[in-house]
């Protein structure tokens, strides 16, 4: 029962917030270039659906491939620095630099670097999702019980003994923590860095839509894909939390709980 509260209650939530949206519209008649109707979102999502829909391959496919390469550069730098505290000492300063810096102001030079239009945008998205598999991930495998490490050292454990068999199995809830996090920001990271690229064409991902419905003042469109960006980031939430449920399910206690 209370699962299916869970399940139900944000999608009464959301449908009572669209009824008052359109109440609100049409009862304070609000232009539809200040904020459009619920209803007439929906009709510009249904007509313009192949273009849409088109837009919204191109931007998840951006967000997957800098996911991806967030998740194995991210695991691979975690990896180095808890081998090596020189190491964590020296380059952590360069990852955290690339945190702070804002996408939009390198994106352009990357943009620029890069022949590969597609390319330059999956290392703007990576680069925004890096830091949070890095540190969740470098924080898991240095979480480990102390006397479970002082066991694995009596029987002489080699360091890839203890990192396989020790140090990864702590570190995946922070692993998954640190996906969730990351799932969001290579989304954020694609649309921002289609902003900046401003890429056409048959490459065009949502940003460029909601670009181009701007211009054409076509409002409905540019919340239709306002829509489907919120919808993109949920669905990847709701999967890496799936993905979280599935290997810790059976013996971590805060995952059957999500």
């Amino acid at each position: 029962m209370e699962r299916l509260v869970r399940w139900v209650a944000p999608i009464v939530v959301f449908i009572v917030a669209l009824l008052v949206w359109e109440w609100l519209v049409i009862r304070l008649d609000v232009p539809v270039w200040i904020v459009p109707a619920p209803s007439r979102i929906g009709a510009t999502l249904v007509r313009d659906w192949p273009l849409l829909v088109s837009a919204l391959g191109v931007t998840l496919r951006i967000a997957l491939q800098a996911l991806a390469a967030a998740t194995i550069l991210g695991v691979g730098i975690a990896f180095v620095f808890v081998q090596s505290r020189a190491l964590e000492a020296s380059l952590l300063p360069y990852v955290i630099l690339l945190q702070v810096t804002p996408v939009v102001a390198i994106a352009p030079l990357i943009i620029i670097w890069v022949d590969d239009p597609e390319a330059a945008l999956v290392i703007c998205a990576t680069i925004v999702a890096l830091f949070p598999m890095i540190s969740n991930t470098t924080t898991g495998l240095k979480s480990v019980d102390a006397g479970l490490l002082d066991l694995f050292r009596l029987h002489r454990a080699s360091r890839w003994q203890v990192l396989l068999r020790l140090r990864v199995p702590s570190a995946l809830p922070y692993f998954f923590s640190g996906l969730k996090v990351s799932a969001g920001l290579a989304l954020i990271g694609a649309v921002v860095a289609e902003f900046v690229a401003g890429t056409g064409g048959t490459a065009s991902g949502l940003a460029y839509q909601i670009l181009q419905a701007g211009l054409q003042l076509n409002f409905p469109r540019m919340f239709a894909a306002l829509l489907l960006i919120a919808v993109a980031g949920v669905s990847f939430f709701a999967a890496t939390s799936g993905l979280a449920w599935l290997f810790l399910r059976r013996w971590h206690a805060g995952a059957g709980s999500r």
